[in-house]
């Protein structure tokens, strides 16, 4: 038996939380014990690190609970998060080598004396960029004490050479590409491909797609996904072409077609995005196969689903999102999925 009651914490963008279950559903050590709108709590294992393989999480935490763990109790019993700390850095010693705590009160006496404990404990330098990440939250009837078991957060991919404005974030990636259900289909066609965040995940988890194509007309977003692709090992199974919808080209017929809707910033100034989301539904309805999927992610939904209900497809399920940009405004988009009727 573990000395603290040690949990699993796993944060999620809101809205995913039914892909994260399913996910979590092929883990047979992993048992959910409660469930949040943007998280949920494992029951802890000596597994633990098998969470890091999840594609839907966002985060993943070591946490302990207790009504009593307020910052004034953590001061005095510090030994609390010291065996939080320890567990994160025989992960990895070499690569620990900074903190952070996240508190409310961050410059009172209890907390500057954990930020000196950690200091003098493990020899790790307070700084706002850290490699462990701390935090004492008050959730409702509970103090909750946690630690980031990675430096960075899962949802940043290994193979992302860099970060791109706007692009899909790659745990909504995952799960569009999941809703597709790509086990049962050889051929899938990302349109406006972007920095090839869909084609990289649809390549590393369904090794059964045997035709992985993309194409954008922005000659920035091919190299970048063509760098993406090379590091993600990916290089002979994905192909991706600088083509305009407006050509329609032809790239045959597909089992899936996945996009990340261009919107916004995306639209060049003479655009028009009614006529450049209707060229997407037909190019779609002439080139997906007669049982295949369409999934669409997009922030202008509205425009989306007045077009999808003169098309022929029939959305068959509808996901909404919600999540902080880079810039601490809140975005709101939507996964559409279709069939050809």
């Amino acid at each position: 038996m573990n000395k603290l009651n040690l949990k699993i914490k796993l944060e999620f963008i809101i809205g995913l939380q039914q892909i994260v279950v399913d996910e979590i559903s092929r883990y047979p050590d992993m048992r959910i014990l409660s469930k949040e709108i943007n998280c949920l709590y494992l029951d802890f294992s000596q597994k633990y690190l098998n969470t890091l393989s999840l594609k839907s999480i966002s985060r993943a935490f070591v946490v302990v609970q207790d009504s009593q763990y307020n910052p004034t109790y953590i001061s005095k019993h510090k030994s609390i998060i010291g065996e939080l700390v320890n567990m994160i850095i025989s992960i990895d010693k070499k690569n620990f080598k900074s903190f952070k705590i996240t508190c409310a009160g961050l410059n009172s006496p209890e907390i500057r004396s954990i930020v000196g404990y950690i200091w003098e404990e493990y020899n790790l330098v307070e700084k706002e960029d850290a490699d462990i990440k701390i935090h004492i939250i008050k959730l409702d009837y509970v103090w909750e004490v946690g630690v980031q078991l990675t430096a960075r957060p899962l949802s940043l991919r290994n193979y992302k050479v860099r970060h791109m404005s706007g692009a899909m974030d790659p745990t909504i990636a995952y799960a569009m590409n999941s809703l597709c259900e790509l086990e049962h289909k050889e051929s899938y066609l990302n349109v406006f491909s972007g920095s090839a965040t869909l084609l990289i995940e649809a390549g590393q988890n369904f090794p059964n797609l045997i035709k992985l194509v993309g194409f954008d007309n922005s000659k920035e977003h091919i190299s970048l996904s063509m760098q993406n692709i090379k590091k993600s090992g990916l290089m002979k199974r994905i192909q991706i072409y600088k083509k305009d919808i407006f050509d329609k080209p032809d790239l045959g017929k597909f089992d899936c077609i996945v996009a990340d809707l261009p919107f916004g910033m995306a639209i060049s100034k003479n655009e028009n995005l009614e006529n450049l989301y209707q060229c997407f539904i037909e190019y779609s309805e002439n080139n997906l196969n007669s049982d295949g999927v369409l999934a669409i992610y997009t922030s202008e939904y509205e425009l989306l689903e007045k077009l999808l209900k003169k098309s022929n497809f029939n959305v068959t399920k509808i996901i909404q999102l919600k999540f902080i940009t880079s810039v601490n405004a809140y975005l709101k988009p939507k996964i559409f999925i279709c069939k050809l009727k």
